[in-house]
């Protein structure tokens, strides 16, 4: 399910405007054909307090924001001329007869739930390697469904998209995870989101001054430590301790709320902003025996001392993606102590999930 990104995605035509992509229409007598684009994001704080074993005891609370890392995912009308009526490319290729037969557990539930009808081609290619913590799976759910309504000919909303991918993943599926990554993919930008009691979501869209949101941005390192997971195997333990953890997630969720408060600000101080990451992130460790390790710990340090005055692994842990606030004169030394990680560049993303070509819908 999670691994959605490594399969080549082919016919992928982006159009722009003004370097901003938007939707493409082509002539009414083409085959139907739709490729949304959906951004993957970074969470600052409050992880963990977007599970229900956590909101539906007090509200809960993400500070977060898209990145400029994308996972784009197709869907055409499948030619009769081929002898399957389904295929889905991923890191896998799936040639079935019926829905029901699909392996991929969620391109099987959002076709389900849309009502869609074979024959069908899905395919998807993504920026950044699956289970890496950035929020892929439920990124994955939301482009699709929105590329299906697409198809459809149906116009959606961000929350739409984004309570759909909830209760296929969460309700349907089952998975041991949150609502904060569907709904960071379905709208996009730095954005506080509340997790209320019985499930439901408030999303408050953060106004920075004088750009410091770019500047923020600017001085995030970020590194693959070429660790992947799927979030549900770290998930499972940290939703497990969740009673025992109430008192860590409630700071956590108050990190989200100061650190909100410190981006209101004319100007985003790094080291106050560096140093809640870094104490968020200590108390993150605390939650389950997974979420570090010992080769964790100590690229983390190295990068504390070459610089960094602050981070967090992104996601649930155990892998994936490091996230540095290191200032520009430090930059060099965090990349040389780091050296053996690939470092990733990201920038901030406004938009949420789109599409960007339909043709014949």
């Amino acid at each position: 399910m999670a691994a959605l990104f490594d399969a080549e995605l082919g016919l992928l035509q982006r159009y722009t405007e003004d370097d901003t992509p938007k939707r493409k229409r082509a002539p009414s007598n083409s085959a139907r054909m739709v490729v949304s684009q959906t951004p993957l994001r970074v969470s600052f704080a409050g992880g963990g307090t977007d599970l229900p074993d956590f909101y539906n005891v007090e509200t809960g609370a993400v500070l977060s924001a898209a990145v400029d890392k994308y996972v784009y995912v197709t869907v055409k009308e499948h030619s009769q001329l081929f002898n399957e009526p389904i295929r889905i490319n991923y890191s896998a290729t799936e040639q079935v007869n019926a829905i029901d037969e699909i392996k991929n557990n969620i391109a099987r539930e959002c076709l389900k739930l849309l009502k869609i009808e074979p024959p069908i081609y899905i395919s998807t290619v993504g920026d950044i390697p699956a289970s890496s913590g950035l929020g892929g799976s439920s990124t994955f759910a939301v482009g699709l469904l929105n590329a299906l309504h697409a198809y459809r000919g149906e116009r959606v909303t961000a929350g739409q998209l984004a309570e759909e991918a909830c209760h296929i993943e969460i309700d349907i599926l089952g998975e041991p995870i949150g609502k904060q990554d569907q709904y960071a993919a379905a709208f996009g930008g730095f954005n506080l989101f509340r997790f209320e009691p019985g499930g439901a979501v408030t999303v408050e869209p953060q106004r920075t001054q004088n750009g410091s949101i770019s500047e923020l941005f600017a001085n995030i390192q970020m590194f693959w430590t070429g660790h992947q997971r799927p979030a549900s195997s770290v998930l499972s333990e940290q939703k497990a301790n969740t009673g025992r953890n109430l008192d860590v997630l409630r700071c956590m969720r108050d990190e989200a709320y100061d650190l909100r408060q410190l981006c209101s600000a004319d100007h985003i101080s790094l080291t106050a902003f560096g140093g809640m990451l870094r104490r968020g992130w200590e108390k993150k460790r605390s939650l389950g025996s997974s979420v570090s390790n010992r080769t964790i710990d100590a690229w983390y340090e190295a990068a504390l001392a070459a610089g960094a005055i602050g981070g967090k692994i992104c996601g649930a842990g155990g892998g994936g993606f490091f996230l540095f606030i290191v200032p520009p004169e430090k930059r060099v030394a965090v990349r040389n102590a780091l050296s053996e990680l690939a470092e990733v560049p990201i920038d901030y993303e406004v938009h949420g999930s789109r599409v960007v070509f339909a043709s014949g819908v």
